[in-house]
């Protein structure tokens, strides 16, 4: 391989662990940092308990950030706030969820949403956002097919980016970032290379919480 398509892997990290960063990561850290920086005391809405949702939550705080995070259990909820997450919001509880999000911030909005949903949640993430803030979209787990609302999202006065990874660039600062904050990726389970089959099985029945990691040791 030329060198030029290879970073190094932080130390501290063993390979599971490394195999988590080359697209969640990347992805989540793109999320808070292109065109403007998510700044300290801002608040970060995610979406979820992915791998992204999760790395977003991590680097969020990491960010010194306030993170809302919406999920769909009370188990995912409670690891979520392990994780750094001030407030957590059951979206089968609150479909409409912006209320809840502009509620936990005096009505203000929040400064960054990290959207994985796509079309069932946009016009959600869209409401939720302060004037001036951004949707960092990202992905379109999420069932949904309406149209965006014109008004909706003029009003909202948010910046709609998508993301897509990065660059080799943005991943050498991430392990950094990384090398210095010593954060730990979350891992759910890792299988042996012979249950690969297992493995897929697994993650199509949703109820992992971070990244499955098949490995070859």
């Amino acid at each position: 391989m030329d060198e030029e398509t290879l970073v190094a892997i932080p130390d501290y990290l063993s390979w599971e662990q490394a195999a988590t960063l080359p697209c969640a990561a990347v992805t989540a850290w793109n999320s808070l940092q292109q065109s403007r920086p998510v700044q300290p005391g801002e608040t970060v809405l995610t979406q979820g308990t992915g791998g992204v949702a999760l790395f977003a939550v991590q680097f969020a705080k990491m960010l010194g950030a306030r993170v809302i995070a919406l999920t769909s259990t009370d188990d995912k909820a409670q690891r979520l706030k392990q994780l750094g997450a001030d407030e957590t919001l059951n979206y089968r509880q609150y479909p409409t969820w912006s209320e809840q999000v502009r509620e936990l911030t005096a009505g203000e909005g929040v400064a960054r949403v990290v959207e994985v949903g796509g079309p069932g949640t946009l016009t959600q993430s869209m409401l939720s956002c302060a004037p001036g803030g951004e949707i960092a979209m990202l992905g379109f787990v999420a069932q949904g097919s309406s149209a965006i609302d014109f008004m909706t999202l003029f009003k909202s006065g948010a910046t709609v980016r998508p993301f897509s990874v990065g660059s080799r660039a943005d991943f050498i600062a991430m392990n950094r970032a990384l090398a210095l904050s010593r954060l730990q990726p979350v891992v759910d389970k890792v299988f042996p290379f012979e249950q690969a089959i297992e493995a897929w099985r697994y993650m199509d029945e949703g109820r992992h919480v971070g990244k499955v990691v098949i490995s070859i040791h």
